[in-house]
């Protein structure tokens, strides 16, 4: 996943987290800044490029639409993947959630206020 879609990236550290009653889950974290968090089947769960854009083919379709129709000037940073859908941070601090059907359900504007 790293190689495929961050070529250039370097590794700066990789953090195992076992716990106690769950699975173990992996923090994998890039040179550029950039978090990405993997589950125990080594399916990525949650990536943060930070000031940076999340790589299209990372975000499903339906939501890079409903962004660049809604937000056209803002850029996906943040994605999670959750049971229920997902969550979208936008370089402008939106955070967008939606369902596994592509719904908008949830947004809130600029979270860092």
């Amino acid at each position: 996943m790293i190689t495929t879609y961050f070529p250039k990236a370097k590794i700066s550290m990789i953090k195992v987290d076992k716990h106690l009653l769950k699975k173990t889950d992996y923090d994998v974290k890039l040179v550029n800044g950039t978090k990405i968090e993997f589950n125990n089947s080594g399916e990525w769960t949650s990536v943060d490029c930070k000031k940076k854009s999340v790589p299209d083919e990372l975000v499903p379709k339906h939501i890079r639409r409903k962004v660049a129709a809604s937000y056209p000037d803002a850029t996906i940073n943040r994605i999670n993947k959750k049971s229920v859908g997902h969550i979208v941070g936008l370089s402008d601090g939106t955070e967008l959630r939606f369902s596994l059907l592509g719904q908008l359900k949830k947004s809130s504007d600029s979270l860092e206020e």
